[in-house]
């Protein structure tokens, strides 16, 4: 199969959407049990259980879209060189926290890359029915409307930052990069998912999203959406990130990016 631009507009970006909203379903069914997860069962087991039914039906589902591509995600208990060829890049709940706690700020994200470089991008929230896509080269998309990063400088702007909460050893750097920024911008965020975080700088709600450090899963999507969008991902040095292992992330439009 050729994937032009225009077979993933027209063909493989609706069947991803299609597997998605189904993932979506699965997670807002969580709603339903939630509170009759008992202590003694553990609510780690119970989001454990979620991610992994999520990206279970995410990977037989894509399998079946494009069958010669790999699959990385983040509930993978084995490593895949995504370096070479087609490949999934796969959170299946991304924002696990913000899921576990009723906050309803996660999403599932999924790109499709070639060569480890992202040529389509979707991510959905179940909890608004925001479906965020891109395709590289056609631009981006909330619902099917065209989105574009706004034209704010970081002083009408909103800062959006992640706290890498897995690397205890990077708390101090986060939280200083946070009052750096938080003194040139109207504000700052804590969302609690990368995936989401690129989709609000995306279509604008914010000026800018940064973290000490994000797996490829948490931003790959994301990341296309936003340049698609008109904004300009690299990592806190301003070097174009590289989706095969952790990086940090700055991510903005092109004024606030700057700073």
């Amino acid at each position: 199969m050729s994937l032009t631009k225009k077979k993933l507009q027209s063909e493989i970006l609706p069947a991803v959407e299609t597997l998605m909203r189904t993932a979506g379903a699965v997670m807002l069914e969580a709603d339903h049990i939630r509170e009759g997860v008992t202590a003694k069962e553990g609510r780690q087991n119970f989001v454990t259980e979620y991610d992994k039914k999520v990206q279970d039906l995410l990977q037989k589902g894509l399998a079946k879209i494009l069958p010669k591509a790999l699959f990385l995600g983040e509930e993978s208990d084995v490593e895949t060189d995504i370096s070479s060829g087609l490949s999934w890049i796969v959170d299946p709940i991304d924002g696990t926290t913000n899921f576990i706690k009723g906050l309803n700020m996660s999403a599932v994200s999924v790109a499709l890359a070639l060569d480890a470089v992202p040529q389509l991008g979707a991510v959905y929230n179940p909890f608004t029915d925001e479906f965020f896509s891109a395709v590289k080269g056609a631009g981006a998309w909330l619902n099917g409307s065209p989105i574009h990063v706004s034209d704010n400088d970081l002083t009408d702007g909103v800062v959006l930052v992640g706290t890498a909460p897995y690397y205890e050893e990077l708390a101090n750097a986060s939280f200083g990069m946070m009052r750096h920024y938080f003194e040139m911008c109207i504000d700052i965020r804590r969302f609690g998912s990368a995936a989401l975080d690129l989709c609000f700088v995306a279509c604008g709600r914010a000026e800018l999203y940064l973290e000490q450090l994000v797996s490829p899963w948490d931003c790959a999507a994301g990341a296309l959406i936003l340049q698609e969008a008109g904004g300009i991902v690299t990592d806190l040095k301003k070097k174009p990130i590289q989706f095969l292992q952790p990086t940090s992330i700055k991510a903005g439009n092109p004024k606030a990016h700057k700073r």
